[in-house]
This record gives C-alpha cells, structure tokens and sequence, in this order.
C-alpha cells in the first residue's frame, strides 16, 4: 500500500474486506478523518493502521 490517502471504500479494495467492514470498524472505534474533500473522507497511513487494528478485534 502506497502512502497516500485513501477513502473507505479504496481501503476496502486494497485491504480485500467489504466497504461495509471497513466503515463499522471506523465507527466502532471513533476513528475521524484526517481530510474531508467535497463530503468525501480520506484517511492517512497512520490512521489506516488503526482502522487494520480495528478490523482485527
């Protein structure tokens, strides 16, 4: 994985999980955005790292 950022729904495709999965782990463990563009979420290398964490539990 590139460090770039990415949206839910790229992590999703990268992580090989469902969009779905990715955003209730982002919600269950309150995790923000690090950019809001155009009503769209992007999240950094650091933040994806703790949605992965997230996803484990």
């Amino acid at each position: 994985m590139a460090d770039q950022m990415l949206t839910a729904g790229k992590l999703a495709k990268e992580l090989n999980v469902p969009e779905k999965k990715i955003k209730e782990a982002i919600q269950k463990a309150n995790i923000e955005a690090d950019v809001v563009k155009g009503g769209c979420k992007y999240y950094g290398p650091a933040t994806v790292k703790k949605i992965q964490a997230a996803l484990e539990k």
